[in-house]
């Protein structure tokens, strides 16, 4: 895969609004969606945020439709590196689209979780929360590693017990992982498949409206 992705901000899909100095969620979709994906989460987020959802840089292979973060298929499927790739060129697309948001933070759903949280990986300071929904916290050592120890950054991690998607190791990796680098907190949603119930939405807008009351009180 190439080291330097670009994200398509004319894809770009936002709430529509005012979002002048609003807190900002972004949304990063799975494999095989697109930017049209999880816009449709708008009503069961808080009120008076900015809310951006964005398309991932490649396309997933013939006839699989939608858009990919990184490659899965093959025998170098989800490889850390490309994990990796994909978080910064989310990175550089969030350098110009953030503008002047007075904090950020990110829901990702499967493979949007996972660059969701390489993102916080690559750049602790950058974001005040993120929300991994039926995703994984990548493998390896990274940098920013030992800064989320000290910072422990909220990060919310959904998931359900029905899931077969993500590999157990990934899974067994993410529970032990996100502990020790994070304020975490989340559930395993009894008989959910790979997909997000409206149970596990009434628990994100809960865990944003906490990461809101944090921003208001400093």
């Amino acid at each position: 895969m190439s080291e330097e992705l670009t994200i398509d901000d004319a894809a770009t899909r936002w709430v529509p609004g005012d979002r002048t100095g609003k807190p900002l969620l972004v949304l990063l979709h799975g494999y095989g969606a697109d930017e049209h994906d999880l816009i449709g989460l708008a009503p069961y987020l808080p009120a008076d945020i900015a809310v951006a959802s964005v398309a991932a840089p490649l396309a997933p292979p013939f006839p699989m439709p939608g858009r990919s973060w990184y490659p899965i298929e093959g025998l170098n499927g989800r490889r850390p590196e490309d994990v990796t790739v994909a978080a910064r060129a989310f990175l550089r697309w969030l350098d110009v689209a953030a503008g002047d948001a007075s904090s950020v933070a990110l829901l990702g759903f499967s493979q949007g979780a996972a660059v969701a949280l390489q993102t916080l990986r690559l750049a602790p300071e950058r974001l005040g929360a993120v929300v991994a929904l039926s995703g994984y916290a990548t493998p390896g050592d990274l940098p920013g590693d030992e800064a989320l120890r000290e910072l422990r950054p909220s990060v919310f991690w959904g998931r359900g017990s029905a899931d077969d998607v993500i590999p157990e190791a990934l899974i067994t990796h993410t529970s032990l992982w996100l502990p020790d680098h994070s304020t975490l907190s989340g559930r395993v949603y009894t008989g959910l498949t790979h997909s997000i119930s409206e149970e596990e939405l009434g628990d994100v807008h809960q865990f944003l409206a906490l990461w809101l009351e944090g921003i208001a009180g400093e």
